[in-house]
């Protein structure tokens, strides 16, 4: 800590016209009174001096998720809004905030991060809790990205938020659908991960998406674990009119890809598919589920019509952790026929071996089940082209990487 400090304090001192710091991005645990009693002079004369305008700060927590209780995160949030109270000068230059472990059930944090924090523009929480119900209405913030990682919460109203570009909801634990769009004319990404609980019932994508139609890039992760949406095309078509991108990730190995195809029904300007297979069975499965908290995985039997009108858009379909499965290659040829203007077709291999579990052994075939691996070979991998485009109208390039 005290070569943190001698660190800020070098950096800031006397600075000379030509050299002084204009960005400073900064990542600290919060540990007794270091960040008030140390950094927070430092930071903040350099503040008030005209000396640094673009703050990104990050205030992690030494504890973990594992050690930390609530009274630890009413503790840490204390600590922190007496550093913003004690220099409010930090809170007009920081640009992107981080925070770990906060508990705002006792703060105006909406006052904190949209009335004083008048340049922010990231914002990242993580296993913070926001309430109950967190309602943001912020007709002059210039937040363009807002992530939510595993944070604790039963809703999020986006009342106003109109330079907000992406938004991540990665986990919640809500019964009902956590997000409510008001006025967010630039949201043109959204990132939604979430792991189904036994107690929790599917969730319809529509009502996610309700109100945001300026929608092109949506990214649904399952994490391996149960699929959480329940079956629906035209309920999406508002909502998905300009989508461009959509990657599905998490899907588990064993589950047939052929649902994800119902998406496309209601996308007609969508230009890429990318789909993410996931096989770690150390880390989510109903024979390792020894808390019994998951949902079961179920393969998703979708009701599919296979006389669906085509996706003239759609030029690029990638596949990450790709094996040659005949689930996975019905899928790709299902997309041949589906998209007559389709350029690229993506295999990735994108795994590592996996000490606890066959999952991710894309370079041998798993010793625990009759997976085939990953196509190395020329005659492999032309054997999977055979398999996929005989009979279709398919002109363009298959990789494998």
């Amino acid at each position: 800590m005290l070569t943190l400090t001698a660190a800020t304090r070098s950096l800031f001192a006397k600075p000379q016209r030509e050299s002084a710091v204009a960005e400073l991005q900064l990542e600290i645990y919060l540990i007794d009174t270091f960040l008030c009693d140390n950094i927070g002079p430092l930071v903040s004369d350099a503040v008030d001096r005209g000396l640094l305008k673009d703050l990104d700060l990050a205030i992690l927590d030494e504890k973990g998720t594992s050690g930390r209780s609530p009274s630890d995160e009413i503790k840490r949030a204390q600590d922190i809004d007496g550093f913003f109270c004690a220099y409010p000068s930090v809170l007009h230059c920081l640009t992107s905030l981080s925070l770990y472990g906060v508990s705002f059930l006792q703060l105006d944090i909406h006052h904190i991060l949209f009335d004083c924090c008048n340049q922010l523009k990231h914002l990242y929480l993580y296993s913070c809790d926001v309430g109950p119900l967190w309602k943001i209405d912020a007709p002059n913030s210039k937040l363009r990205v807002l992530v939510l990682y595993m944070c604790c919460f039963e809703g999020i109203e986006l009342i106003s938020l109109p330079k907000l570009e992406k938004l991540s909801v990665l986990g919640w634990v809500s019964h009902s659908v956590p997000l409510s769009f008001g006025f967010v004319p630039s949201l043109e990404e959204l990132d939604l991960a979430q792991i189904l609980l036994r107690r929790q019932h599917l969730y319809k994508l529509s009502d996610f998406l309700h109100g945001a139609t300026g929608i092109h890039t949506l990214t649904l992760d399952s994490k391996g674990s149960a699929i959480w949406l329940q079956p629906e095309i035209k309920q999406l078509t508002s909502a998905f009119r300009k989508l461009r991108k959509l990657l599905i990730l998490g899907v588990f190995v064993e589950f047939d890809l052929l649902w994800t195809t119902t998406f496309l029904e209601a996308a007609p300007s969508i230009e890429m598919l990318h789909i993410e297979v996931c096989e770690h069975a150390c880390e989510l499965g109903d024979e390792n589920d020894e808390s019994g908290i998951f949902a079961e995985r179920i393969n998703p039997l979708w009701e599919l019509d296979f006389h669906a009108s085509k996706n003239m858009l759609l030029r690029e379909l990638h596949i990450a952790h790709f094996r040659p499965l005949e689930q996975q290659l019905t899928f790709i040829r299902a997309i041949l026929e589906r998209a007559p203007n389709l350029q690229t077709v993506m295999l990735n291999k994108d795994g590592e071996i996996c000490n606890e579990c066959d999952a991710m052994a894309l370079d041998v075939p798993p010793s625990a089940s009759a997976r085939p691996a990953f196509p190395r070979t020329n005659e492999e991998q032309d054997s999977v082209v055979r398999w996929v485009i005989d009979g279709t109208f398919f002109s363009g390039q298959i990789y494998f990487r």
